[in-house]
């Protein structure tokens, strides 16, 4: 029994040394798990911090794009509202020059044609008085 003892002593020994081996393994791998992180952050983390920047940067020129485009986009409407009601205003305007105009010559040429018609009456009547004039001083 005292054999069987003995190896039952060598086998919790070697399982005990293989449990050993297994904690150095993962002490060792934590050790270069950390060294690894170390160094890829060491060579990254400036990298991507400068990058963090960039972006942060990009973003703030975005959004005062956007707010600026948000203004400009109002302003736009603003003034296209504005531009038609002045356009419809000028159109107003422009029909009603040319109306006021129209009649304002048509008026003028009556006048013009009347005192016209009054000046060649009175020439006809001087025409007919000169004729009677001339039948007068024959006779």
């Amino acid at each position: 029994m005292r054999c069987n003892l003995t190896s039952e002593d060598e086998i919790k020994n070697q399982i005990n040394s293989k449990k050993e081996e297994i904690s150095k393994i993962e002490e060792e791998f934590k050790e270069r798990s950390s060294s690894i992180k170390s160094e890829v952050e060491l060579k990254l983390d400036p990298k991507l911090n400068e990058i963090k920047s960039k972006l942060n940067a990009e973003q703030e020129e975005l959004n005062e794009a956007v707010e600026k485009a948000d203004e400009w986009s109002l302003k736009k409407k603003e003034l296209n509202a504005s531009l038609k009601g002045l356009k419809k205003e000028s159109v107003k305007l422009i029909n009603e020059k040319e109306k006021t105009l129209n009649l304002k010559l048509k008026e003028l040429d009556s006048e013009k044609k009347k005192r016209i018609k009054d000046v060649n009456t009175e020439i006809k009547a001087l025409q007919k008085t000169l004729t009677d004039l001339k039948k007068a001083s024959s006779t």
